[in-house]
């Protein structure tokens, strides 16, 4: 092999070693374990909550709503991160950068807010 390629032999061998891992532990499970089946043990289990009723029924979309806008707020703190540990470096031009990225955070939080996104009833 050349140089290039036997740089990436190390991970291909260690990948082989895992996939071979998983393969083996999945194998081996599936025929010492037990299997017997019941009724019971193929019953959907839900936290420890009985089933009951329809699944099917509609519920609002503030729900999804809500858990959308917290994704989304959660994945934008995660830039200041990098801007945080580093601010010293970027200079003027990294304090404004993130100085627009608030302004824009927070505008598109005013906008939620007037549209009254977080509002429950």
């Amino acid at each position: 092999m050349n140089g290039s390629t036997s740089e990436y032999l190390p991970m291909l061998i260690q990948s082989v070693f895992a996939l071979g891992f998983v393969a083996m532990v999945l194998i081996i499970t599936h025929l010492i374990g037990p299997s017997r089946k019941s009724a019971k043990k193929l019953e959907n289990f839900e936290c420890g909550v009985e089933a009951k009723g329809n699944a099917r029924l509609p519920f609002s979309v503030k729900y999804f709503l809500t858990a959308i806008l917290f994704v989304l707020f959660d994945v934008e703190v995660i830039f200041f991160y990098p801007w945080a540990t580093n601010f010293k470096e970027f200079g003027m031009d990294g304090l404004l950068s993130m100085a627009l990225f608030v302004a824009l955070f927070l505008l598109g939080f005013l906008y939620l807010r007037k549209k009254q996104a977080f509002k429950w009833e």
